[in-house]
Order: C-alpha cells, then sequence, then structure tokens
C-alpha cells in the first residue's frame, strides 16, 4: 500500500509540472517570443514586425468562433494594414491537412504561420480557441481575449485605432 501511495504521488506530482502551461502574458508585459514558418516556409517573428501593431490570433480548424473570426480579421487587416496593423493566425492543429481545409472554406488575407508541436500557444498561457494578444509597437501585450463574442469586435478595433493614432 505504501508503494502506491508514493507511485500515485509521483503521478500526480509529473502531472502538475508536466506540459504545464506558462501563465498568459498580462496587458504591460513584453509578449513572448514567436517565430514561425508560414505557408511558403517563410520565417514571420514578432521581432521582424516591431515598430508594428500586430494582433496575434491562436486558431484551429476545430473551433467554430474562428469561423465566425477570419472574415473580421480580414476586414481589419485591409482596413488598417497601411495604418500599421499586421494580423497573424497562429494555427496549432497537429495536422497541416486539417488547417488548410479550414483555409479553403474560410480564406486568410493575413498572416498564417502553423506550430503543430503546440510550443507557442503554450509560452503564450492560451487557454482557448481563439485566443488573441494586441501587441503595442514596443512588443507589450496591450490587450489579451480568449474566445470570440461580436459584442467585443467594436471595443478591440477601438482599442487597435488607439495604438496605431499613437505610432
Amino acid at each position: 500500500m505504501k508503494v502506491l501511495w508514493r507511485y500515485v504521488l509521483l503521478v500526480m506530482l509529473a502531472c502538475m509540472t508536466h506540459g504545464a502551461s506558462a501563465a498568459a502574458p498580462a496587458p504591460g508585459e513584453t509578449a513572448p517570443p514567436l517565430a514561425l514558418l508560414d505557408a511558403h516556409g517563410e520565417l514571420v517573428s514578432l521581432e521582424q514586425l516591431r515598430g508594428r501593431v500586430v494582433y496575434v490570433d491562436f486558431w484551429a480548424s476545430w473551433c467554430g468562433p474562428c469561423k465566425r473570426s477570419f472574415p473580421w480579421m480580414n476586414d481589419l487587416q485591409r482596413r488598417y494594414h497601411a495604418r500599421g496593423l499586421t494580423i497573424i493566425g497562429v494555427n496549432v492543429d497537429k495536422r497541416r491537412g486539417d488547417a488548410d481545409r479550414f483555409l479553403q472554406q474560410v480564406p486568410s488575407t493575413f498572416t498564417i504561420v502553423f506550430d503543430a508541436a503546440g510550443v507557442t500557444p503554450n509560452d503564450w498561457g492560451v487557454r482557448g480557441m481563439p485566443s488573441s494578444y494586441l501587441i503595442d509597437p514596443q512588443g507589450r501585450v496591450a490587450m489579451v481575449e480568449t474566445g470570440f463574442l461580436d459584442e467585443r469586435k467594436a471595443a478591440i478595433e477601438a482599442r487597435i485605432q488607439k495604438l496605431l493614432d499613437a505610432n
């Protein structure tokens, strides 16, 4: 019985430490690193986008709200890109084909990068799909959103406009 309790304790300890997600960065904190390949094999990183307002959106093919958020992000990209906004969609599907099928149905005009290993969402403390992070031109987190709600679009867009106006 004593050996069983030791085993249970070790398993519990391993579960608590292995695979633990980092805490989501809070507004005002420096954004975690992000450097992933896009569909053309080109490296996209936050570092190379310093000086721009960046909207980082973690998504997956199985995510219903992601299907609704893509047209809105396409519209934001179209209207604000010239003013300094860059949108990066970070796909977390384990199979690239799942992401490709999603993108055939719900096209993206913004940059898509892929993280099948799930390292980046872990580093960013992603808790649900979609999760979005608005990054200011200095590389600090300005806003964190989990989920996608139509009633939050105006507030997010206003925050983007404020950052672009200040840049």
